[in-house]
This record gives structure tokens, C-alpha cells and sequence, in this order.
């Protein structure tokens, strides 16, 4: 199998991502009432909130007030996107974000129409729904072509139902993230944990799991060169990004991969069906199997 080559079946995709917070009342209420997450487990004995959409749970927040804040050159993320499954839900985040929070910028992705801004923290969010791919716009190799047109804002909030929380549908859809090489990045998500190059353009790349548009973003239009701080000096913001695979044969695939290419790999609990491990940039993955224990 060569580096390029994709691995991971269409079932794999993003699950929860944690985030290292300084004010953990503040940003529950920011995930809670402007993008419409439900507070699902609250624990006081170790300062954990996790919120999420129905039964499922896609954000953890984890406290911790004495953490030094990301340095500017540092690397890690850029945005967490909050998969919507209609139109009708985008118009109720945007008018959510505009009643009780501000826009940061928004865009028609092709595949995709996205709204984009930050937690209180500076976090990026983006809330965003797909067309369906039939519509997409395919590359010569295969890919899903990817672009940044005008909203029309307007029309999106116009098909809104006034609800107060996202549909049980609603997912992360990928993760983007800062890095310091696109090179590196790239031998990492698509030689190691299995993904195919969807899209690339201007300093970014897209990778994901089979034929979506992606499931992880990476970009370098910042600059930034020094990679994440890991234990025992964390900085607020991410804190690890899981990824869920459908089997445990594909599981002991990415295994395998990054044991070759001398990745490190840690045991997540006392279960085998899942582990952790660090991009390029220090940035943890957990990767485990759907419905694993």
C-alpha cells in the first residue's frame, strides 16, 4: 500500500473533542444557548462538562483556571465544525449566534454552507450543514472540490424554525486544525491514520475517511511553527480530538501504521479497543471503535 493510498472506510468519523477552558460556567452557557448543545453530564468533583446533541455526547470541557493561554506561534486548532443535518437548522444557529452572540464570517462552501465564530475564549466554531453529494463538485482525481463564495445570509435564516437547540442528528463534522506543515501533516493523516487528500489549495489541506469533504482540516496561513504544549504544561483550548472507526480491524490498521512510521501509541484505560496518539504538531488523537468498551 503506498503512503497515498486511502484505508478507512466511509463508517469512520469525528467523535468528541475536548476542550481545556478557564471559565467553565462561561463557555457550558456559550455551547448551550448559542450553538444549542445539551448539557448531558455536569461533574463538580473534577470540573468536566460534557455536552452534546440527543444521547451523544460531542464536546467535553475540561477547567482548569491556571492554564497559560496559547501562544500566538503555537499550533492547534483553528476551528470545531458542528455538522447540522438541514437548512432549516443552520437558520436557527445563525439566529441564535446573531440574537445572543457575533458572527465572525460566513461562507458557501460548494459542498457545503457554513457559519463561522468564536466561544468566548477565541475558540473557532463553525456551525455548518451539507448538500448532498450528489451535488458536490468532484476533482479529476476523485476528490470534493472546495470553495469560498458569498452566504446569502438572509435566505439561510429565513427557512429557520426557532429552535433553541441543534436536532439529535447533529454531529461534529470535522476538525480543522493549525499546523506547522503541510508535508508532515500530510504523512501523518493520510500515510498513517489512513485518510485520502480530498482538497488543497492556498496553504490548506483536506483529508477525511472515504469520499467526504473532509473530516480534517489543516492550514498553515498563520505561520505558526511551535507545536502544542502536552502534559504537564497545557494550554487553554484543544485538548484532544477522538477519532471512531467501525471495527476493530480497522483499528489495529491505523495501529499498525503508526507503529511502523515509530508514531508513539498509549493505551486509552484498560480497554483494547481504543488508544491514543499525537499528530506531527503534538496535537492527541484518540481512536477507538464505535460502540467499543
Amino acid at each position: 500500500m503506498s503512503d497515498e493510498e486511502p484505508v478507512l472506510r466511509g463508517e469512520t468519523h469525528v467523535g468528541r473533542v475536548a476542550l481545556r477552558v478557564a471559565d467553565l460556567e462561561r463557555q457550558t452557557e456559550f455551547y448551550r444557548d448559542v450553538v444549542g448543545l445539551a448539557v448531558l453530564e455536569s461533574r463538580s468533583t473534577d470540573d468536566r462538562v460534557v455536552l452534546g446533541a440527543g444521547e451523544c455526547a460531542l464536546l467535553e470541557l475540561i477547567a482548569d483556571p491556571s492554564a497559560p493561554e496559547r501562544a500566538p506561534a503555537q499550533t492547534g486548532l483553528f476551528h470545531i465544525a458542528f455538522l447540522v443535518p438541514n437548512r432549516a437548522a443552520l437558520g436557527d444557529a445563525l439566529e441564535r449566534v446573531r440574537t445572543q452572540w457575533q458572527l465572525d464570517g460566513a461562507a458557501d462552501h460548494l459542498a457545503s454552507e457554513a457559519l463561522y465564530l468564536s466561544d468566548p475564549e477565541g475558540n473557532g466554531i463553525e456551525l455548518y450543514r451539507d448538500r448532498p453529494s450528489e451535488e458536490w463538485n468532484r476533482t479529476e482525481s476523485g476528490g470534493v472540490r472546495l470553495d469560498t463564495l458569498p452566504l446569502d445570509l438572509e435566505e439561510v435564516e429565513s427557512v429557520g424554525r426557532g429552535r433553541a437547540s441543534v436536532p439529535r442528528e447533529t454531529t461534529v463534522g470535522h476538525v480543522h486544525l493549525e499546523v506547522s506543515s503541510l508535508a508532515a501533516s500530510r504523512a501523518f493523516y493520510v500515510g498513517q491514520v489512513g485518510m485520502s487528500v480530498q482538497y488543497e489549495y492556498d496553504g490548506a489541506l483536506f483529508v477525511a475517511a472515504a469520499d467526504y469533504h473532509h473530516h480534517v482540516g489543516l492550514n498553515t496561513w498563520r505561520g505558526r511553527s511551535e507545536p502544542a504544549i502536552g502534559d504537564p504544561n497545557r494550554t487553554l483550548g484543544l485538548e484532544w480530538v477522538e477519532l471512531v472507526v467501525p471495527d476493530r480491524e480497522t483499528l489495529e490498521g491505523v495501529r499498525e501504521r503508526l507503529l511502523e512510521r515509530d508514531s508513539e501509541i498509549t493505551p486509552e484505560g484498560d480497554t483494547e479497543f481504543a488508544f491514543s496518539t499525537r499528530d506531527p504538531d503534538e496535537i492527541t488523537w484518540r481512536i477507538r471503535i464505535e460502540n467499543g468498551s
